[in-house]
């Protein structure tokens, strides 16, 4: 079952990839790694031998500790424990970006904030390694529920893209899970016994993006299909034009 878990998720991840010509050969890729169950995935599935997708490319893995949890040594040791026994070449860093982000100067929007800094930091550590490609590891419900997101709260019709280009095409950012819901990758996860582990963040359990999770969850009891239906629609209405 493990290994037919792992086929059906490296199978739809490589579609995703074609589709938007995520990968090309000689590409070198910083994957975000957050520590949660999407990004170990990722790592793991854009690592291992691939059949669509050009096998030609570096990767090297970036942990941001944000500083949260001042007492989590235990943790970035079995994290450094991890990537080296799969010999992955990987940054791990401490930042102070948690608490800076949740200041009492910046109290009205401490999300806005964290994000921010962390993408320019990715941003100079892409540059320091060499990278011109950025893989986060956001997955379909990450897809629908920024939509929905972006809707409700920002008065507007977006939500992620397949691939990114910034700054004039010298970084790309992708997202080769975008076909992959987040329940298949935690079973993955928990096939694989990956080290994951959630950063301590206060605003974790009221941000809009729970209340979102909430809402869609009560409304998946009478209509099981409403998130693929959601997906469907952002997928025919923008992503269909930018398709290879």
């Amino acid at each position: 079952m493990s290994r037919n878990l792992h086929e059906f998720l490296r199978k739809n991840m490589e579609i995703a990839i074609n589709d938007f010509g995520m990968v090309t050969e000689g590409d070198r890729i910083l994957v975000g790694l957050s520590g949660g169950a999407d990004s170990f995935s990722l790592l793991h599935l854009l690592s291992s031998r691939k059949i669509y997708v050009s096998n030609n490319i570096s990767i090297i893995a970036v942990h941001l500790d944000l500083g949260f949890d001042p007492e989590n040594q235990e943790v970035m040791d079995k994290l450094r424990a991890h990537l080296t026994l799969h010999q992955f070449e990987f940054h791990i860093e401490k930042t102070d970006i948690g608490p800076l982000a949740h200041s009492d100067y910046n109290k009205l929007n401490p999300c806005f904030l964290c994000s921010r800094i962390r993408r320019k930091r990715i941003f100079e550590l892409a540059e320091k390694y060499g990278c011109n490609k950025i893989a986060f590891g956001h997955h379909k419900d990450d897809i629908v529920e920024t939509l929905l997101i972006n809707i409700f709260y920002g008065r507007e019709i977006s939500t992620m893209k397949p691939k990114q280009d910034l700054f004039g095409g010298k970084y790309y950012i992708i997202r080769p899970l975008a076909y992959l819901w987040e329940n298949m990758l935690k079973k993955y996860t928990a096939q694989q016994q990956f080290p994951v582990f959630e950063t301590k963040c206060p605003t974790g359990e009221v941000s809009k993006r729970k209340a979102v999770k909430d809402i869609l969850r009560q409304l998946r009891r009478d209509q099981k299909h409403i998130k693929e239906n959601v997906f469907n629609l952002n997928y025919s209405q923008t992503w269909k034009t930018w398709k290879n």
